[in-house]
């Protein structure tokens, strides 16, 4: 007959543990102190007081290398081995002869040095004061793409 006093649990009791007993001292709850208490523990990266992994690394700080424009220099010297007097010079005919390597993200810089005896007419990013003196001089055009 159903009674009070002898219903079947709807649950299973739960097991209280760490009270000594047939499972040993610490009826596995682990050893004294922060480690047998329940709530915050120790974090992740601690080495029981020894300086800590990621403190013995050396830091690494921001690196600069993804975000920055690669700047290709090019002489005068090598444009006038390379050119016919009269011709274009542009980021898309240099890559086509060989003189600068890469994909699209790079920067154009002719130089000054070696001599020019061809009248060419260069498109580059940048000039120094020395080669865009000496394409005027000979009769070429300097046309600068855009203001570094």
């Amino acid at each position: 007959m159903l009674q009070l006093n002898n219903l079947a649990p709807l649950c299973k009791k739960r097991k209280r543990v760490g009270r000594g007993g047939k499972r040993g001292g610490t009826s596995t709850k682990g050893g004294k102190g922060q480690t047998q208490r329940s709530g915050p523990h120790i974090g992740a990266g601690f080495e029981g007081g020894q300086m800590p992994l990621i403190r013995r690394l050396p830091k690494v700080g921001f690196n600069n290398t993804r975000f920055a424009t690669e700047v290709k220099v090019v002489s005068l010297q090598r444009l006038n081995d390379n050119f016919n007097d009269g011709e274009k010079v542009d980021k898309k005919s240099l890559v086509e002869k060989g003189i600068i390597k890469g994909n699209n993200r790079f920067t154009i810089k002719i130089l000054g040095n070696g001599e020019i005896t061809k009248k060419l007419e260069i498109v580059a990013d940048a000039f120094s004061k020395t080669a865009k003196e000496a394409i005027i001089n000979i009769g070429g055009q300097a046309i600068l793409t855009k203001e570094m």
